[in-house]
């Protein structure tokens, strides 16, 4: 193995002047005289410290840390100061087959580097092997990567908040909105064009207005931390858009800050928490953009690859792929566990963050032996004093053996319910079977998550998400067309249980089209007006495409970008989905605190939900097993407790009907109690239905082919 060239000391830092500073906090900490450098590794033989020019172009230095104590190397710099660009050289043994990947000749990123200067250039100087050598990644590589890694960049954290406090959103009025950063201000007319795309342009008055008048009160954001564009994507002209490639949990990525300042993250999050909104991170903690043992040598396989990843037992040369990308962070490990549990306290009390998503959350709770609720993961956020107080939410599958975990997670966690999503797609889509669970997924699903104390809110309930069709395209193809993405449309899921509704694509048909947008109301009253906490995708509020495209991860274009030209649909559904929010809000039997079963109180005389026929019968158990039923009213009654204190309530009494046939169906509204009678507060059939009209107990009411109407119990006018 050759060593490295060790550069002339220069007159910015000298070597002579490194003290032993502390193990503790890791990473580069600058405390107000100089700065201290901590690096985990139980396997490296000596670190070195690299100094780079400011704008990370020219080594100046290698400074070799003079300590370790706990398997932390350390050091201190006095008079270093915010600024400057480093990266580490880490030595040990290069001995693939027992897990070991250590070759100094590749400069890495700190794994809690806060800042990162530079893009990655794809070289083959990035790999810790040679490419094409006849012993593949056994073979050892003596090429210096400095020149194609991005830096990492000592920052001064102080930042002046004002008066910027936590939203605190209860659970029970949270609706999650999905978004890109980029995607979502690239198009929009009021960002100006040198902010498009960046953390400044989420701040534009005009954006956060259209966000705050819809009515949700939480901004889920896709990936924001540091990742690596895939050098297959890059070769075709594409990207990892949507940022599931993550290389560094403490930085966010450079190409969203328009200013190069970390500062520009936390005035956006004040400027969303001004306008009363939360935060959530969509976070990758499962998996880094180093890959399988063919990837390059970026961060934490050239640091401790044996601790960091989990590698096949049998032989420790090939890793554990999980995640089905290469590789799988370890967190068993009790500094990976460390590292993951120290980034979302950085996110949350630095940064103000209200919560998080967890892409392939199963893997953050999986031993060798499979998936444990007890995972000193999933432990370590119940008890951790800040992240217990934080939105925790799971998506709860992976590729990995016992992965699909839907209400699997411990008390603490919500979780993405793709139960949701397939069913209710299935039931408007006409499919038989679907009565009885479309009627769990009303309720929360409470086959799934009501055990162990958790509430309704646990249940994330979604019908399209950043991976697969829009909204308008669930309605509008039978088909994926991902032509766009260059993998002979093979990539992207071909469960859609979409209906392009007799054309595929865009079409000139009125009825089609009629069909379709009230098709896309259904979708969305069906969403808000359910118990459980529901999540919408930007865009889908005023019908955004994709085209067809259900895998859009690589699409930096028009295809993944929000298109703001509305045409009349998108607008008169955004109207109708501002109200349908708005009327969630206004009746708190829509956002119980309670599961809602269906018994009889004996002691109150009522039930919490009462699911009918349409001749106004209660359903049988005959009528449940029915495969060709498709139409279903649920009572939901006001005075049924709302708490353990066997108290009647007082929230409105709704009744939603559903009718998925193809032909209309004549309801009969049920009794009620005299001087009252039913109003019709919303009719997919008639978005501009205004809860004017009344219908008295016993009187029939039609509900259009493919439509959803709510009624509410209200005092006749006569009394």
């Amino acid at each position: 193995m050759t060593k490295p060239k060790k550069p002339e000391p220069t007159p910015e830092v000298q070597a002579s002047r490194i003290r032993e500073g502390l193990p503790f906090p890791l990473g580069a900490t600058w405390d107000g005289l100089g700065v201290n450098f901590a690096l985990f590794s139980a396997n490296a033989t000596k670190v070195e410290l690299c100094v780079f020019d400011a704008n990370g172009e020219v080594e100046l230095e290698r400074i070799e840390l003079p300590e370790y104590t706990d398997e932390i190397y350390h050091g201190y710099l006095p008079d270093a100061h915010p600024g400057l660009i480093y990266g580490y050289r880490v030595h040990g043994p290069y001995d693939p087959q027992n897990g070991h990947r250590f070759n100094p000749n590749k400069l890495l990123i700190d794994p809690y580097a806060k800042q990162l200067i530079g893009q990655l250039k794809w070289s083959e100087a990035l790999f810790g092997y040679t490419i094409g050598h006849p012993d593949a990644d056994l073979s050892f590589d003596e090429r210096d990567s400095a020149p194609f890694v991005p830096k990492s960049k000592v920052i001064d954290p102080a930042h002046t908040w004002g008066h910027d406090q936590r939203v605190n959103v209860p659970w029970e009025r949270t609706l999650l909105y999905e978004t890109h950063v980029r995607g979502f201000s690239m198009r929009h007319p009021a960002v100006p064009e040198e902010v498009r795309g960046t953390f400044a342009g989420l701040m534009v008055d005009e954006v956060l207005e259209h966000i705050r008048k819809l009515g949700v009160s939480s901004v889920e954001l896709l990936p924001i931390h540091a990742f690596v564009n895939d050098q297959h994507l890059l070769q075709k002209g594409m990207t990892n858009y949507w940022g599931y490639n993550s290389i560094a949990f403490f930085a966010p990525d450079p190409r969203y800050l328009a200013n190069g300042k970390i500062a520009e993250f936390k005035e956006m999050v004040a400027h969303l928490h001004d306008a009363g909104l939360e935060l959530i991170l969509d976070v990758v903690y499962n998996h880094t953009a180093e890959g399988n043992e063919q990837g390059p040598t970026l961060s934490m396989r050239g640091i401790d690859n044996a601790s960091y990843y989990r590698l096949m037992p049998e032989d420790k040369r090939f890793y554990i792929n999980d995640s089905g990308t290469g590789n799988t962070l370890d967190l068993s490990h009790p500094c990976v566990l460390q590292m993951v549990t120290d980034s979302l306290r950085y996110w949350a009390t630095e940064m103000h963050v209200d919560g998080f998503r967890f892409d392939l959350a199963t893997i953050l709770g999986r031993y060798h032996d499979g998936f444990n609720e007890r995972h000193s993961f999933l432990v370590a956020c119940r008890q951790d004093p800040v992240l217990r107080q934080v939105k925790l939410i799971a998506e709860p599958w992976d590729c990995g053996p016992g992965g699909y975990q839907v209400g699997g997670f411990p008390p603490g966690w919500a979780e993405w319910n793709d139960r949701f999503r397939d069913t209710v797609r299935a039931f408007w889509k006409g499919d038989d079977g679907q009565l009885a669970d479309f009627a769990r997924r009303m309720t929360a699903s409470g086959d799934l998550f009501d055990h162990r104390g958790r509430r309704p809110y646990t249940s994330i309930n979604f019908i399209t998400a950043h991976d697969g069709f829009t909204l308008h395209d669930l309605v509008s193809y039978n088909d994926k067309h991902n032509e766009a993405n260059d993998e002979n449309n093979q990539d992207g899921t071909n469960n859609n249980l979409s209906w392009n509704h007799g054309v595929e694509g865009p079409t000139q048909d009125p009825q089609i089209n009629a069909l379709r947008l009230r098709q896309m109301r259904n979708f969305f009253a069906t969403l808000l007006l359910a118990q459980g906490t529901p999540m919408i995708v930007a865009g889908d509020e005023f019908a955004r495409t994709q085209h067809g495209n259900n895998n859009a991860y690589c699409q930096d274009s028009e295809i993944g970008w929000i298109n703001w030209e509305l045409d009349e649909d998108g607008k008169s559904l955004l109207k109708f989905v501002k109200r349908l929010i708005k009327l969630r809000l206004t009746y708190p039997i829509l956002r119980r605190g309670r599961f809602l079963v269906g018994d009889y109180n004996e002691q109150l005389g009522v039930k919490d939900v009462t699911w009918l026929t349409p001749d106004g019968n209660e359903m049988t158990t005959e009528l449940w097993h029915d495969g060709n039923g498709r139409c279903l009213g649920m009572l939901l009654d006001g005075r049924a407790q709302v708490s353990g204190i066997p108290r009647t309530g007082d929230d409105a009494t709704l009744l939603l009907a559903v009718n998925a046939h193809h032909d209309g169906v004549n309801f009969r509204l049920p009794e009620v109690p005299q001087g009252l009678d039913w109003t019709c507060v919303i009719d997919t059939n008639d978005p501009q239905v205004k809860g004017q009209e009344r219908f008295a107990f016993n009187s029939e009411y039609t509900l259009t082919g493919r439509s959803l109407v709510m009624f509410e119990l209200q005092r006749s006018e006569q009394t």
